[in-house]
């Protein structure tokens, strides 16, 4: 594993400034907003953010490339690679719930080395990198110990229609949790690197949304994978599964079988 820069963290960090102060603009102001292809919602908000991060990647490496949730993909096949979702939780954001939050991830030749998870309404920011761990508003955090499903904190979203089929093969693991959590969207990773939170088990993302969680997760001690416990990377979009216990997510992976 290569250390990532320390200049691009500190990019990094910048970037999450720079969106989190447009969306800190908006929040709670009545913002309208309207439907993508996919009827999922879009605000003014996503869309500025989403452009003032990739003016300041053009101006500080215009040889890098940028895939974001709202705008097309440019230089997608630059060695490194800026995944953006500006506004992660729209709905949340729309009804003043401060479970939303800035993505950012950075991609080194596909594979995921630093991400940022930033409420900017709460004030946390978890950072991870490779080389580096992950921090919490600048603190080093860890997962924690925990090896058995019946004394787990779990998050997860509920059932939808993206997520219906798979509701029989999921089912059991609700159940065997202690503690089961709904809603907490890009929270419930933060929680879990710092302690907080077990295991979380996830509806359909893109990449612009795992590029940040995956390493904010690995840094930390934890493990992020698909739902067969296969890695994830560049390429992969869909339903993922994160355990702050590498004993944990085995149990997990095994129990889904899917």
């Amino acid at each position: 594993m290569i250390p990532v820069p320390p200049e691009f963290i500190t990019f990094a960090n910048r970037l999450a400034d720079a969106d989190g102060a447009i969306l800190r603009r908006y929040y709670r102001s009545g913002i309208g907003s309207e439907a993508k292809p996919d009827e999922s919602p879009v605000t003014r908000a996503d869309t500025e953010a989403e452009r003032a991060v990739r003016d300041l990647i053009e101006a500080e490496f215009p040889d890098h490339g940028v895939h974001g949730e709202e705008f097309e993909t440019i230089r997608g096949d630059a060695e490194w690679l800026w995944l953006i979702d500006p506004l992660d939780g729209t709905k949340s954001f729309l009804k003043g719930k401060p479970t939303f939050g800035v993505l950012i991830g950075l991609a080194h030749r596909g594979r995921y080395v630093l991400g940022v998870i930033d409420q900017p309404i709460t004030g946390d920011r978890w950072l991870g990198a490779d080389g580096h761990g992950t921090a919490h508003n600048g603190r080093q955090v860890r997962t924690r110990p925990c090896a058995d499903l019946s004394e787990a904190v779990m998050a997860a979203v509920g059932a939808d229609a993206a997520t219906e089929a798979d509701e029989a093969k999921v089912a059991p693991l609700r159940r065997s949790a202690r503690w089961l959590m709904y809603g907490l969207e890009c929270f419930a990773y933060g929680m879990m690197v710092n302690g907080k939170l077990d295991l979380a088990i996830e509806a359909e993302l893109g990449i612009d949304d795992i590029a940040a969680l995956e390493p904010v997760v690995r840094n930390a001690g934890g493990v992020l994978t698909d739902l067969k416990g296969g890695p994830v990377d560049a390429s992969y979009a869909g339903r993922i599964l994160a355990a702050g216990d590498p004993r944990l997510h085995e149990q997990a992976v095994r129990l889904l079988d899917f």
